[in-house]
């Protein structure tokens, strides 16, 4: 059940919109489908269901849910027709899957990306959400980070992102499309696959300690994170859609503006499920993976009036509590 109640922020905006969402089967993707919907736009969900899957969506009325990849060029015409925003959420994620399968990952994320900003032109969509990510900062030890940073990649899944931020800025400024990347910060919530190898710290944290389990911390666990809970992306995403003028390919943070470390967040975890005897065992630290993250949110915050409306804590409850009840 969600958080936010989206129409008293939206009221009739989307009513009768037709929107698609790319990998809307997905974690994140499932609940601006879940939003938009409630707000009763006519939602195409396209997702090819490697990470996402159909129980996502299925329940939401006014979605219809095309299975088939980004890269898939034909599907991507006819998904978008009619469309007046594409919310581009499809990816594959994980920093370190991307350091093994680096060619796998560039074709998804960075082709993948030119293929939804080709669609979005030749069918006449008027503005384009990309799924950024923070990973563009690297290991820059400035805090917090600042949209004006020159990009750090440390990882094949960030230089993507980051090629494909480079692609919305490039199109918003050669054609007839608007467009803008909203760089998530370690975004969290209900519906985060827990059962993967590369299952996101909260996910997998979660599925740890709910099978009575020590979560694994890789590094000293000091590493911080701005995390943000996954009602906070949607809004972010919504009021981007909404905006008057033209965003000509803008990037911004989309985050709650508050550092966590990797041990404080282990041991609210622990606690909330009454097991504070789990503490955590450490490994080595991952390739690819950054010290520190943290997002200013001045110009979100001036673009789009963005302001998180979901904190940190209430997010996590409710995030505990849907594993607990999904029996993850």
């Amino acid at each position: 059940m969600a958080l936010v109640d989206w129409s008293k922020r939206y009221g009739l905006f989307f009513h009768r919109v037709r929107v698609l969402v790319t990998g809307g089967a997905g974690f994140i993707g499932s609940h601006l489908v879940e939003a938009l919907a409630g707000l009763g736009a006519g939602v195409v969900v396209l997702d090819d269901l490697s990470g996402g899957s159909r129980s996502n969506v299925e329940s939401f009325p006014l979605a219809d849910l095309r299975i088939g990849s980004i890269l898939d060029v034909e599907l991507l015409r006819r998904a978008m027709r009619d469309c007046r925003y594409v919310f581009h959420q499809a990816a594959l994620g994980s920093v370190p899957r991307s350091v093994e399968q680096p060619r796998a990952y560039h074709q998804a994320n960075a082709t993948g990306t030119l293929n939804v900003l080709e669609a979005a032109r030749e069918t006449g969509v008027r503005r384009v959400m990309f799924a950024a990510s923070s990973s563009a900062y690297g290991n820059s030890e400035q805090l917090p980070k600042i949209e004006s940073m020159p990009p750090l990649p440390a990882s094949p899944y960030a230089a993507n992102k980051v090629a494909g931020e480079a692609l919305m800025r490039a199109y918003a400024n050669s054609y007839n499309l608007d467009t803008v990347s909203l760089r998530y910060f370690n975004i969290f919530g209900p519906r985060q696959n827990a059962n993967s190898a590369y299952a996101a710290v909260i996910a997998a944290f979660a599925k740890a300690l709910l099978s009575g389990q020590r979560p694994t911390i890789y590094g000293d666990g000091e590493q911080s994170r701005d995390f943000t809970f996954v009602e906070n992306a949607v809004h972010a995403n919504l009021l981007a859609a909404r905006h008057e003028t033209p965003l000509q390919g803008e990037v911004l943070n989309v985050a709650c503006g508050q550092r966590i470390t990797v041990n404080e967040l282990a041991m609210k975890m622990a606690q909330s499920l009454g097991r504070p005897d789990l503490t955590p065992a450490h490994a080595a630290d991952r390739a690819g993976d950054v010290k520190h993250s943290l997002a200013d949110l001045s110009l979100i915050n001036q673009t789009l009036g963005y302001q998180p409306i979901v904190p940190f804590g209430d997010g996590l409850d409710q995030t505990m509590n849907w594993y607990r009840t999904a029996g993850v």
